[in-house]
């Protein structure tokens, strides 16, 4: 397990949010925390397994907060990130990004160290290349069958002709681990109703396929299912073995535009300083850019679009109708809307902002600084530690 640096030093005052370089990445962990108890009881209440989804965060610290400090079972998007988590003590990890055949002497690597890794696939060709490498190497490589419950990526539709057939080859050579779906297109779900809907979609073509097999008599001993929107909407998980679900940890300006959280539940933003000023045309100028923020702009497709990202206070106080509606590489613009007044902002005034995509912006930053709102609401919350990041850049 990573050890977080200390944010001071026996001979320094304590390190707030006024003091590092900006731009850079606050995780606020009394939000983290109530994130994932929140996922975690409805996971209980539908009597599934919950996998977190590390990509967001990658980080081992902030995984420490799903299982309590214990390694549990994680999904991963990057074989790197299998290796860094498996260093960290992780031993049940699902690899959720369909397999190169060229990866799979790093998948068979690790099984070799007494991780179980399962691979994702959804192809003849995938299949036989897993099951040649299985049976060249002598050991299983647990793989599932990706399926298609809403035409969102990749995927077999549970009525494809050629899933049990998929099936059959990973099951001759041991391999054949489960199935598992992601309802991608519940990030365009509007509100309660559509989420439930995407929800019951996603449990009903994953439970299909899996009936599918095991009536060719094959077994399936995995049915899973996950995407942030849906986890929070599902009620009934019937036939289902294991949640994923990751942006939830921060969560996001996007799931807040959904409903699935509000903008009070967002644990990760990016401290920036205002560097200069445009009055002539109602600009706010700021050293964080893309290149703090990404270029990811997800609620433009939303109702309401908050450009770059919403703007707070350094304690997390929304600043009214302040929004980062422009950047380049290394410059925010931030602009009032909605009638309010363009505060007034010194050169030097640290602000903090609030993200469209949380998995995009993370990815920014080489790690995280911790502040802790249940703890320490001053005019500059005190940094608890630093969170780095695996697989950072």
């Amino acid at each position: 397990m990573t050890t977080a640096p200390s944010a001071t030093s026996p001979t320094d005052r304590p390190r707030t949010l006024a003091d590092p370089d900006t731009p850079f990445a606050v995780v606020d962990a009394r939000r983290a925390r109530r994130n994932i108890e929140r996922l975690a009881r409805r996971a209980d209440r539908l009597g599934v397994a919950l996998r977190p989804h590390v990509k967001t965060a990658k980080s081992l610290d902030v995984a420490a907060l799903l299982h309590d400090g214990t390694p549990g079972p994680v999904t991963v998007s990057t074989l790197a990130e299998a290796e860094a988590f498996a260093d960290g003590g992780y031993t049940d990890i699902t690899y959720a990004v369909g397999i190169a055949p060229h990866k799979l002497p790093r998948v068979i690597a690790l099984l070799r160290r007494g991780v179980t890794l399962r691979v994702l696939l959804d192809s003849a060709e995938q299949a036989a290349c897993v099951a040649e490498a299985a049976r060249a190497a002598g050991i299983a490589v647990p793989a599932q069958i990706e399926i298609d419950c809403d035409g969102h990526r990749g995927g077999l539709r549970p009525d494809a002709p050629g899933l049990v057939g998929i099936g059959r080859v990973l099951h001759e050579a041991g391999c054949l681990d489960g199935v598992l779906t992601h309802a991608g297109e519940s990030y365009f779900a509007h509100g309660a109703d559509e989420q439930r809907l995407a929800a019951r979609n996603e449990r009903d073509a994953a439970v299909a396929a899996a009936d599918r097999l095991r009536a060719a008599g094959l077994p399936v001993r995995v049915v899973s299912v996950g995407s942030t929107p849906t986890a929070h909407a599902a009620e009934d998980l019937t036939g289902v073995t294991e949640l994923r679900a990751g942006n939830y940890v921060f969560f996001d300006l996007v799931m807040a535009g959904l409903g699935v959280c509000a903008v009070d539940d967002l644990a990760l933003s990016v401290v920036v300083t205002v560097i200069g000023h445009r009055p002539e045309y109602g600009w706010i100028i700021t050293d964080g850019g893309w290149m703090a923020m990404s270029r990811d702009r997800g609620t433009s497709a939303q109702p309401r679009d908050q450009g770059y990202g919403l703007v707070t206070d350094l304690t997390g106080r929304p600043v009214p109708g302040l929004v980062m509606t422009a950047a380049s590489q290394e410059h925010g613009t931030l602009t009032a809307r909605d009638g309010a007044r363009l505060p007034d902002l010194p050169v030097g005034t640290r602000l903090r902002v609030l993200p469209n995509h949380a998995c995009a912006t993370a990815a920014q930053h080489r790690g995280y600084h911790v502040v802790d709102s249940a703890r320490d609401t001053g005019p500059a919350p005190a940094i608890e530690a630093v969170w780095p990041r695996v697989n950072g850049w």
